[in-house]
């Protein structure tokens, strides 16, 4: 089948269509401003992509099934082409449900923060485990070449094999207004944390919460329910699932609680308990306390499908983080640079503990880029100026497509400023309008030749390309 991919240039977008070329479909794409790694990673699988939109260059693919992105909206060019002429389409999370997950046992990892790390923890703790599990994760998962890989059916047939999917509360396109996760119909769905963000298609917390109770109401009860008993909004997602629900929690009282935890430079180590019961103890390597949660979730996950302790362990051993995880990209000036997707403040306050826990008494410098619909906006204001704790320097970027907001709805990066001050912190903003240069990371390189000394660690946080920074920091 020839498949086409309007908006091929997204984390999830690109590895689907990576996995669908590998099973055998002739596979384009076409999108904007597509930058590492998904460019490396689509070149690399021989997949041809377009930069732009044409109906023109759309008509010439020849498609038989059009794939719409989940950024695609109405004016687009090939959407409209399509539309016009009903070619067959679908949307991305669509396509993953019908043609890779269908009969197999579905797990599905939700949540704010952790979605990419604890997917690619399951998925290769049953890797490891040579359970041969197909998977959807959003990102470039460390242990994996792709992103996106169906069942092996060499092994498996197709209600026995096993599926780990990103399960990502985002739209699914814009003729389907659900949340992808509702597509890939859990066996086992994780509830890891839960907060408001995604300002552009949510309109409160309580919003969110509306469609996590519809993921969890869809579990069968030959399923299960895996919550982070330690968090509220989580906890109120799956009041009402008609699959039994397991809790994993720090606290007193839980289906699998964590105990005995150490966390150190050299990683973390944590006793699991199951109904009481000693089920195993456990050490990773990543930092932080939201790591242990991450891991422990993928371990009552993996368990559930006779995982051993001893085996999970031994793909904790050898797991690696996904790209853009805490990942260390260069050394600059004598600085270690380590980039990382932290762009919620709950996330960006985890990242900075993760720091301080693996560089201990190295002063940091954050280099953050206010890019998603939610930390270009207001909603953040003061939680931003406290998330930055432990950091002895911060440079803000500039908001991104400023123009999209009021002045009063706009994060005020001078006021962040301010505030960072008052708690201590040297503080820097890049000028909003200096984002119409696709290169004002020059910018950040400035303040940090007279903010940085060898020695330090430059934390560079965005879900974006800040400005052409890493690049700049690599080659210098």
């Amino acid at each position: 089948m020839r498949l086409h991919f309007v908006g091929i240039g997204g984390s999830a977008m690109g590895s689907v269509a990576i996995a669908s070329a590998a099973a055998g479909h002739h596979v384009t794409g076409s999108d904007t401003a597509i930058y590492p790694p998904m460019s490396d990673v689509l070149a690399a699988a021989g997949i041809a992509w377009y930069d732009g939109y044409s109906a023109v260059k759309l008509i010439a693919q020849s498609p038989d099934l059009v794939v719409i992105g989940n950024a695609i909206s109405r004016g687009n060019p090939e959407l409209e082409y399509i539309l016009d002429h009903r070619l067959p389409m679908t949307s991305m999370a669509g396509l993953v449900g019908t043609t890779f997950i269908d009969r197999n046992t579905s797990i599905v990892v939700t949540g704010t923060h952790g979605k990419t790390t604890t997917s690619s923890i399951t998925t290769w703790l049953l890797e490891h485990a040579q359970r041969r599990p197909g998977f959807l994760i959003g990102g470039v998962p460390g242990n994996f070449d792709v992103g996106c890989r169906p069942v092996d059916t060499n092994l498996h047939n197709m209600a026995d094999g096993v599926f780990v999917s990103e399960g990502d509360e985002y739209d699914t396109a814009f003729f389907d207004k659900r949340s992808k996760f509702v597509h890939y119909r859990p066996t086992i769905a994780i509830v890891n944390n839960l907060e408001f963000d995604h300002a552009d298609i949510f309109a409160d917390l309580a919003s969110i919460i509306k469609s996590f109770e519809q993921v969890v109401r869809i579990v069968p009860s030959s399923g299960v329910v895996l919550v982070n008993a330690d968090d509220a909004n989580a906890m109120a997602a799956v009041q009402r699932s008609y699959a039994p629900v397991e809790h994993v929690t720090m606290g007193e009282k839980g289906h699998w609680r964590i105990v005995d935890l150490h966390l150190g430079e050299a990683g973390s180590t944590w006793t699991l308990l199951r109904n009481d019961v000693p089920y195993g103890s456990f050490a990773t390597s990543m930092p932080g306390e939201h790591s242990v949660r991450n891991c422990t979730m993928a371990i009552a996950a993996t368990a559930r499908l006779g995982l051993t302790p001893a085996e999970q362990q031994a793909g904790l051993d050898t797991f690696r983080l996904p790209k853009r995880r805490l990942e260390e990209i260069a050394t600059w000036r004598g600085c270690t640079v380590v980039d990382d997707f932290a762009h919620h403040p709950t996330a960006i306050a985890a990242t900075m503990r993760a720091l301080q826990q693996r560089y201990p008494g190295r002063r940091i410098v954050a280099c953050f880029e206010p890019r998603s619909n939610t930390t270009t906006r207001a909603f953040f204001q003061d939680e931003l100026a406290a998330c930055f704790d432990g950091a002895a320097a911060v440079i803000i970027g500039p908001v991104h497509r400023p123009e999209r907001y009021a002045v009063n709805d706009r994060l005020d990066t001078e006021r962040l400023v301010q505030a960072l001050a008052e708690r201590g912190i040297a503080a820097t903003s890049i000028p909003s309008h200096r984002s119409e240069d696709p290169a004002w990371g020059a910018d950040v390189v400035d303040v940090l030749e007279q903010q940085a000394s060898a020695g330090d660690v430059i934390a560079v946080l965005s879900n974006g390309n800040v400005g052409g920074l890493r690049a700049m920091l690599q080659q210098a």
